[in-house]
């Protein structure tokens, strides 16, 4: 599945109630640390929510961007409290300096078509 198919199933679900989940912003600054070693920091919550969602929490780690330039690593959590989210951070024994809800866009599938096709 595409990440445009996931994004709008996830939207959809979101939108029907089927999950009760709120989009989360978690900022991390990191001076010091390479692309990779956030790189690391990133796979190491994306493997403490999936235990936590195999537990029965209602957290998902959904993503994350690398600004290796600005040292640092934004990810975002799909979870039914930002509780949780901090949960998922204290259990990783990880740092981040800021967690604050989050809209995504939407997916290209729902964006406005031109009602007339475009000439090349």
């Amino acid at each position: 599945m595409g990440w445009a198919a996931s994004l709008a199933e996830l939207a959809g679900s979101v939108r029907s109630g089927r999950y009760a989940r709120e989009l989360f912003l978690v900022e991390h600054y990191r001076p010091g640390l390479s692309g990779d070693e956030l790189g690391a920091w990133a796979a190491r919550m994306r493997r403490t929510a999936d235990e936590m969602e195999h537990e029965g929490k209602a957290v998902r780690y959904l993503r994350a961007t690398i600004v290796p330039t600005d040292e640092s690593l934004l990810c975002i959590y799909e979870a039914a409290s930002e509780q949780l989210v901090r949960e998922t951070y204290a259990r990783a024994g990880l740092p981040f300096e800021r967690i604050t809800p989050a809209v995504s866009g939407a997916p290209p599938t729902e964006w406005p078509r031109p009602t007339k096709e475009v000439e090349r």
